[in-house]
């Protein structure tokens, strides 16, 4: 199996992963709004068991780019599908992001979420991230 086929392969497993993990992430939104609060332990247990399947797909894909970084650019021509899957990747897991930050919110409004689990100072402000880049590089 060439290097393009079993890197679409293991995007689309990625992608399958994380397409159920944004189910559950919606579940608990659902949950958390109606004000059910004795299904969030559920919804926590469905993430955990999720957790070593999203561990090794992430790791999988590491290792395909740790291999791909060695190819030269002009062997890299992706097929239009990698980049596609890519892009749905990345659009998911945004998604995913995005909703759990609001789930974190549900939580800490009803009380269900101890201080030890609050989010660092780094997390409420948006731009942190792209504002210690742009500090990296100026050095």
């Amino acid at each position: 199996m060439n290097e393009h086929a079993e890197l679409t392969i293991r995007l689309q497993g990625h992608l399958d992963i994380c397409q159920q993990l944004l189910t559950i992430i919606e579940k608990e939104t659902n949950l958390l709004r109606s004000g059910e609060q004795a299904a969030v332990f559920d919804i926590y247990q469905s993430k955990k068991q999720l957790l070593p399947k999203l561990k090794e797909s992430v790791a999988g894909l590491k290792e395909k780019r740790v291999n791909l970084q060695d190819v030269t650019v002009e062997k890299r021509n992706y097929p239009p599908e990698v980049s596609r899957l890519m892009q749905k990747n990345q659009d998911l897991i945004m998604k995913m992001i995005v909703l759990d930050r609001e789930n974190e919110q549900l939580l800490l409004r009803r009380g269900l979420l101890g201080p030890r689990e609050l989010p660092s100072a780094q997390v409420q402000k948006p731009h942190f991230v792209a504002d210690l880049y742009k500090r990296q590089s100026l050095k």
